[in-house]
């Protein structure tokens, strides 16, 4: 007769943590651990057999172990570390230790997410539409420190989404627009792939309190380095440069779409007059060598 099995070690049941226990597992606060989900894109899930009860969250275990493999867990406790040291400098009234501290505290990027969550280009472009949509909704929002949207989190939106709407115009690909009562919806035929976002009314934006922004930004950091990723390949397959510069007068007349669609006309055209000149100089050096030949 075999040993007896406890309740939860075995089965389906094993399979799963509730998010109490994945959060002590990576050693992290339930903050950074939100974080890093949305970032990995990691999922909770639903679980036949609830083992620890029916009102938890649940986990795939694999998913953890996938999560504990991430380079940005080390740059999350750094970052745990010295928001600790700045609280410590303030409390003690050194202004000058608390900056010194803000100035030193480490960076990370996102970019290997974007290659790992999207193997292909064609991938990334078929997932691009709630990424459009969240990108140009902050990028008509206000910054605000009481909800805590920073500026330059709101000029990258804005930046962004005149990048993309200036490539859809260049490249043609608009195919369909529709009005509503939530904004603008458009649709776009990228290499083949339908994109659909939409485009708030430019009116007075009231923000509500019951909305998580903390969410809602991290979510957009990941969108905005995707977008760039995307913006960039675009442009280049136009033989565009990336990203393009803009006119410091249109943009502080708030023109940035018209900038960026001028600066697009100028590469376009500086371009086609290099390969026009070099097909007259090809065509010139074809007819001396006919007429070598014919001589």
């Amino acid at each position: 007769m075999g040993r007896k099995l406890k309740k939860g070690k075995a089965g389906n049941a094993a399979q799963y943590l509730p998010r109490t226990q994945a959060v002590r597992k990576l050693q992290l606060r339930l903050s950074e651990f939100r974080r890093l989900c949305i970032l990995k894109g990691v999922h909770p899930r639903e679980p036949k057999k609830k083992a620890h009860g029916a009102n938890k969250t649940y986990y795939h275990i694999k998913d953890i172990n996938f999560l504990m493999h991430e380079p940005l867990l080390q740059t999350f406790r750094d970052l745990k570390v010295y928001d600790r040291k700045i609280r410590k400098a303030a409390a003690k009234q050194n202004a000058e230790l608390a900056e010194r501290l803000k100035n030193l505290k480490p960076g990370y990027k996102l970019d290997h997410l974007v290659k790992e969550r999207y193997p292909s280009f064609l991938d990334a472009l078929r997932d691009l539409d709630d990424p459009l949509t969240l990108v140009h909704l902050f990028a008509t929002l206000p910054a605000e420190k009481r909800h805590g949207i920073p500026r330059n989190a709101v000029a990258l939106a804005r930046r962004l989404s005149m990048e993309f709407n200036a490539y859809v115009v260049r490249a043609r690909a608009l195919r369909r627009v529709f009005v509503s009562i939530k904004g603008f919806y458009y649709q776009a035929e990228i290499m083949g792939q339908a994109v659909t976002w939409l485009v708030p009314h430019q009116l007075a934006q009231v923000l509500p309190t019951d909305v998580d922004y903390r969410v809602m930004l991290t979510f957009l950091e990941f969108y905005s380095t995707m977008l760039q990723f995307i913006n960039f390949k675009l442009y280049h397959t136009l033989g565009l440069r990336y990203p393009p510069s803009l006119d410091k007068s249109m943009e502080d007349a708030a023109q940035e779409l018209s900038a960026i669609m001028e600066d697009l006309a100028g590469v376009r055209s500086a371009v086609e007059g290099q390969v026009e000149e070099q097909s007259k100089q090809l065509a010139a050096l074809t007819a001396a060598e006919g007429e070598k030949k014919a001589a």
